[in-house]
């Protein structure tokens, strides 16, 4: 595999990893790690992708106080991807995902979610409004962006049963409640299940979330005019 994962020295504990197969699109993320997941056109280049996204990742880890020293990831699971995988979002839930939550497991997921709201707030602090077009002169600007994520995060928390009316955007208020009650759910110990019928497991919501607001964090970086 081209790209390997940071050693870690301390033990021989693994990363473990998940693929999610489209039929365009791969998403490799690791399963313990909300929100470090990222794609590639096939197996081999979503893994190398995921490693090079570590050090980006380890800021995150640090903003929530937690250690990060991954090791050479272990696939534990591979999953069929859909529309949304190749869409460019990962939509599919690993069977890892209905593991149970212990309350160290939960309080550390709530603190990664939390953690990237905080890595979110920043980045768009320091960037400016207007972003650098894609190829094809597409992309969001940041505070359409910042829209965008908020109104996903208010779609995604119905998922674990927390509902908030649509609020304007800049309300900060309106969505610190809005987070308030997802750091609830995301950091309670679960059996696994769904936390609401046809909604998810509070680890997939965990990934799902955090992946989101990274994705577009390190967007913005990326983007930033040169």
């Amino acid at each position: 595999m081209s790209g390997r994962f940071p050693a870690c020295p301390a033990d021989d504990a693994v990363t473990r990893v998940y693929v999610e197969i489209g039929r365009i699109r791969v998403f490799a993320g690791a399963v313990d790690w909300p929100g470090w997941c990222r794609s590639g056109r096939s197996e081999e280049l979503a893994l190398a992708t995921l490693a090079s996204y570590a050090p980006r990742y380890g800021a995150v880890a640090a903003r929530a106080g937690l250690g990060f020293e991954p090791t050479d990831p272990v696939v534990v699971e591979r999953v069929p991807g859909d529309a949304t995988t190749d869409f460019g979002a990962p939509g599919a839930v690993p069977a890892a995902d209905a593991e149970p939550l212990d309350p160290a497991a939960a309080h550390h997921q709530a603190a990664l979610v939390q953690a990237s709201w905080a890595v979110l707030a920043e980045v768009a602090a320091t960037v400016p409004e207007v972003l650098r077009k894609g190829p094809r002169g597409g992309g969001r600007d940041r505070d359409a962006m910042l829209t965008h994520v908020v109104e996903a995060e208010r779609s995604y928390a119905r998922k674990i049963g927390v509902r908030h009316r649509p609020f304007p955007a800049g309300d900060g208020a309106a969505l610190a409640a809005l987070r308030a009650d997802v750091v609830a759910v995301l950091g309670a110990p679960s059996d696994g299940t769904p936390v609401v019928p046809r909604g998810w497991p509070v680890r997939y919501a965990a990934r799902r979330i955090a992946w989101h607001v990274l994705d577009h964090a390190w967007e913005m970086v990326d983007r930033v005019p040169r």
